[in-house]
C-alpha cells in the first residue's frame, strides 16, 4: 500500500468517524431535551457515559447549532437526579450531606470561614440559615462552601453515602459526575454569580424530604434585598 492509499483511507476513516460523532452528539442533544421537556428517561446510562466522554465537545457542538451551551449541564443534572433518585430515596438523612454555594449569603454576613466552610451564625439574613437549621433538625451534615477545593475535603475527611447539592448548573454537573460513587440528587441555582445568588429553597427542602406543604412555609417569601425588612431569596 501506498503512502497516498493509505491517507486516503485514513481520512475516509476519520470522516466517517467524525460523522458518527456528530450523530451521537445531536442524538444526545435530542435525548435529554426529552426528559427536560417530557420528563421522559431514555437511555440513561447511554446519556451519561455520552456526556461524560464528550463533555468539552458537547459544550463545542452546542454552541456552534446555536443552542445555549448550558443545556448540555442542565440535561446532566436532570438525567443524574433521576438515575440517583431511588436509591437517594433509600438513604437516610444521616448519612446524607447537604452542600450550600456561600454566594447564596447576604453581602452584610458575618460568617466566618474554616476548613470544612463557613460556618453559619443564624443571622436569619438569607435562606442558607433555613436550608441549614431544618437540615441538621432531620440529621443531615450541612456544608457551605465557596469552592470545589472544600468539596474535595469534606468527601476525604466525611463518611456519607448520598449528597444534596446546591450550585449553577455547570458547577453542580461537574460536581456530580466527580461525587458519581455516591447516589447524588442537585438543585440549580435560579441565577448563579459570585453573589446574591437564588435557589428555590422549596425545592431544596422537598429534595431533603420535607413535606410541600412544611417546605412552602419555611421557604423565604420575599426578595433578595439589602432592606432588612425584606430578608430571602424569593
Amino acid at each position: 500500500m501506498t503512502i497516498s492509499a493509505f491517507y486516503q483511507i485514513f481520512g475516509q476513516v476519520v470522516l466517517v468517524a467524525g460523522i458518527l460523532l456528530l450523530i451521537l452528539l445531536s442524538v444526545t442533544l435530542i435525548l435529554g431535551r426529552m426528559l427536560i421537556e417530557k420528563d421522559r428517561l431514555v437511555f440513561p446510562k447511554l446519556l451519561l457515559f455520552t456526556m461524560d466522554v464528550f463533555y468539552g465537545l458537547f459544550k463545542k457542538f452546542a454552541e456552534n447549532v446555536g443552542v445555549d451551551a448550558k443545556i448540555v449541564d442542565n440535561i446532566g443534572v436532570e438525567v443524574r437526579n433521576k438515575v440517583n433518585e431511588k436509591d437517594f430515596n433509600k438513604i437516610k438523612p444521616k448519612d446524607t450531606i447537604l452542600v450550600l454555594p456561600h454566594c447564596l449569603r447576604n453581602t452584610e454576613c458575618e460568617a466566618k470561614l474554616d476548613t470544612s466552610g463557613l460556618v453559619c451564625e443564624n443571622c436569619n439574613r438569607c435562606v442558607i440559615g433555613v436550608l441549614k437549621n431544618k437540615g441538621e433538625e432531620m440529621g443531615y451534615k450541612v456544608f457551605i462552601i465557596p469552592g470545589s477545593t472544600f468539596l474535595t475535603k469534606i468527601v476525604e475527611q466525611n463518611s456519607f453515602k448520598a449528597v444534596i447539592g446546591v450550585a449553577c448548573f455547570q458547577d453542580l454537573n461537574l460536581a456530580m459526575m466527580k461525587l458519581s460513587n455516591f447516589s447524588c440528587q442537585g438543585v440549580p441555582l435560579l441565577r448563579d454569580g459570585c453573589v446574591n445568588t437564588k435557589v428555590d429553597s422549596r425545592a431544596v427542602l422537598e429534595k431533603m424530604g420535607v413535606r410541600l406543604k412544611e417546605a412552602k412555609k419555611l421557604a423565604p417569601k420575599s426578595s433578595c434585598s439589602q432592606d432588612p425588612d425584606k430578608r430571602g431569596y424569593f
